[in-house]
């Protein structure tokens, strides 16, 4: 703590005072020699006198809150100028004591100032590492990566709506994160919807809201996600589970601006849609599940996120970058990953992509015994991983080029898993040529 007083007589009882308390006191005879101290020293708490010459005691607490906003103050005043230390609490004193001085007093209230300080720089540390953990980025360097980052950075600055597509586990929320943060509606909200995790009967208002007595139940009005985005971002994600009658209503989002609340008056929507789905959306058109003019409005920019097993590359990185997330949860050293347990974990085809290498790196944080990741820490299936055979194909001088075409598409399509999107931005291709070629090569049915 530091005392402050030009009365060199307080200085000396107050630092004995505060030295029987076992606490570590620095004393200051006016506010540049406190101010000079702050500047060295890190202070939980400034106990100072209210009334002194030159810099009062006013002007000196505005100044620490400057210098050392951590830091809490309680100021000192004499019988009559209540109404100073009243000011002074205004200003971001945490308390004021009365002079003649009673020890068991302002011990007491120095004491709960050091408490509430350090409480609040706790809180403050906590929410630090509550965001480095809820605050995801996108980690890699592969170029199939780097190319779906390239178009949603072209992407972001429009109002486009955008739709990624991709498995379960690739990320496709950072990426509708990465296009809103890029955005010029980065500063308004950001809201997310999974479109399967909510029950279709309550769907609609979920998204659009509901007034006071729109149905059974709506005791109150409810605002809806797309009121709660705007200005900013409405991320829908798994978007190919929308029941026929969601699906209208966001078209007529989508192409009029505007939708209703139930029970409620036309509402102009101010909010960018981003949607996602790990569905094949023109196969759930073909089959009659989705309204093909809804796809076609969604389908304005469409990005694929890229399975793990198309990046393995990044698989160090995302290892490297897990590892100092969930060690420093965990309060433990960062591990060492050898060749040996990095080389297998580049082998596994990874099923579950990110979110399951995340998982296993967690898992491996928690119960790794010593600071090497050994084989034994991973879970059996990634341990015993092998490497994939080598993804080439070859051709005889002389092959028509429109059967190489074909080979190249059928081969690129079982890499994929038969997603076609994610097949054409392998190969460079529109979807559309895509679906055009296999149409010739099936023939008239």
């Amino acid at each position: 703590m530091l005392v402050v007083d030009d009365e060199a007589s307080n200085l000396t009882s107050l630092q004995k005072i505060f030295e029987r308390e076992q606490m570590r006191v620095l004393v200051a005879d006016g506010a540049k020699a406190a101010l000079d101290l702050l500047r060295k020293h890190r202070v939980q708490v400034v106990l100072t006198d209210l009334m002194m010459p030159g810099t009062s005691g006013l002007e000196l607490l505005k100044a620490v809150k400057e210098l050392a906003p951590d830091a809490e103050v309680v100021v000192m005043t004499a019988y009559g100028t209540v109404e100073t230390a009243v000011q002074a609490m205004r200003e971001g004193a945490y308390d004021f004591v009365e002079k003649p001085l009673k020890r068991m007093t302002i011990v007491k209230s120095v004491r709960k100032a050091a408490e509430r300080q350090k409480l609040v720089v706790e809180n403050r540390s906590l929410r630090q590492e509550l965001k480095l953990l809820t605050t995801r980025e996108i980690v890699g360097q592969s170029a199939m990566l780097r190319r779906v980052l390239d178009i949603a950075t072209q992407a972001a600055p429009s109002s486009a709506t955008v739709l990624i597509l991709g498995e379960s586990g690739t990320g496709k929320e950072l990426l509708a994160r990465y296009l809103h943060g890029k955005s010029a509606r980065a500063q308004g909200p950001f809201v997310a919807v999974n479109c399967a995790a909510i029950p279709e009967s309550i769907l609609e208002a979920e998204l659009f809201g509901h007034e006071r007595g729109a149905f059974t139940g709506a005791i109150g009005r409810r605002e809806g996600r797309f009121a709660r985005a705007k200005g900013g971002t409405l991320f829908l994600d798994e978007i190919g589970e929308l029941s026929a009658a969601v699906q209208v209503k966001i078209l007529r989002v989508l192409q009029e601006g505007e939708y209703e609340p139930i029970g409620g008056n036309t509402v102009q929507s101010d909010a960018r849609i981003i949607a996602a789905t790990n569905r094949d959306l023109a196969a759930e058109v073909e089959a009659g599940r989705f309204r093909e003019d809804l796809f076609y409005r969604l389908n304005v920019i469409a990005l694929t996120a890229p399975p793990l097993r198309s990046r393995r590359e990044d698989v160090p990185l995302l290892v490297d970058h897990f590892l100092g997330v969930y060690c420093k949860k965990n309060g433990r050293a960062r591990l060492t990953v050898p060749r040996e347990v990095l080389g297998r974990l580049m082998d596994y085809a990874w099923p579950g992509n990110v979110r399951e290498l995340e998982n296993v790196v967690e898992r491996a944080a928690v119960l790794c015994r010593g600071d090497v990741l050994k084989p034994e820490d991973l879970p059996e299936s990634v341990a015993q991983a092998t490497a994939p055979a080598p993804d080439a194909l070859s051709f005889p001088i002389g092959t028509p080029l429109d059967e190489v075409e074909m080979r190249m598409i059928r081969e690129t399509l079982k890499h994929t898993q038969g997603d076609k999107p994610l097949a054409a931005q392998l190969l460079r291709i529109s979807a559309r040529t895509i679906y055009r070629k296999l149409g010739e090569a099936e023939g008239p049915h």
